[in-house]
């Protein structure tokens, strides 16, 4: 009877914000336990997709730390009272973070404190400029928007370098690098322009001392790829100096 009698009573915006303030509460125990934490604010990141936990693994490090946060895509479409909730579960996982995120549609209603939500798309230069203006440095980005091969490669080749040097790149859905309708390819598992056969050509700049190529010009990705990652349906890259010497190879030649 309350329930119906508040349904009825309440508007979308008051219901949305119960519904906040009850998982805020809920979530004030599992600490470290993120999957816990997703369940509660209800992300397909916990239930659905099993990334909680390879977050969980990357992402403690960073728990504690004063971080500036970016998520691509905030979920729920068309209708602005709908996603959100893996911002929240951020939130709550990041004490001291500041979670930015961003979408094509309006989602204002998602903001609150240490939540902010700009409207526009991942591949819009100058919108990705004015961002980076309000967030500064990112510490963190997470790419879980449009899953197109083509924007999820533009996105990575425009924000990597404005991420810090310490700092990691992760991008969801992945399985959309088989998928025909998101420009990806099931058959030729090397297509050019499918976001798997970019990040695995990724793989061979970490090695790029490696190579036996006199004169060889190392790209910004040789010398900033420290570390990938590679879990059903995620990538994880972490930036920093690439420095090691080959134990053989000097200036690319025996």
């Amino acid at each position: 009877m309350i329930k119906k009698y508040l349904d009825k009573k309440l508007s979308k915006a008051q219901k949305r914000k119960w519904r906040n303030h009850l998982d805020d509460f809920r979530s004030l125990g599992p600490g470290f336990n993120l999957s816990r934490i997703g369940r509660i604010y209800k992300t397909d990141k916990a239930d659905g997709h099993n990334y909680c936990e390879h977050y969980r693994k990357h992402f403690r490090p960073y728990k504690f730390r004063r971080i500036n946060f970016l998520e691509i895509g905030v979920g729920g479409y068309k209708e602005p009272f709908d996603g959100g909730s893996s911002l929240r579960m951020w939130r709550k996982y990041f004490p001291f973070g500041r979670i930015f995120s961003i979408d094509i549609y309006d989602k204002k209603p998602h903001c609150e404190r240490r939540i902010k939500i700009l409207q526009g798309s991942q591949v819009d230069i100058p919108f990705l400029d004015s961002l980076l203006e309000k967030t500064g440095p990112l510490d963190l980005i997470i790419d879980d928007g449009s899953h197109l091969n083509e924007h999820v490669i533009a996105s990575f080749e425009y924000l990597f370098p404005k991420l810090k040097d310490g700092g990691l790149y992760v991008v969801e859905d992945t399985q959309t690098s088989y998928w025909k309708h998101y420009g990806g390819d099931s058959d030729d598992m090397n297509k050019e322009g499918t976001m798997m056969t970019f990040f695995k050509g990724l793989t061979d700049s970490m090695n790029n001392k490696e190579f036996r190529r006199p004169g060889y010009q190392q790209s910004y990705y040789d010398k900033k790829i420290i570390s990938m990652h590679f879990y059903h349906n995620m990538v994880f890259i972490y930036k920093g100096d690439n420095d090691e010497e080959s134990n053989i190879v000097v200036n690319n030649q025996i």
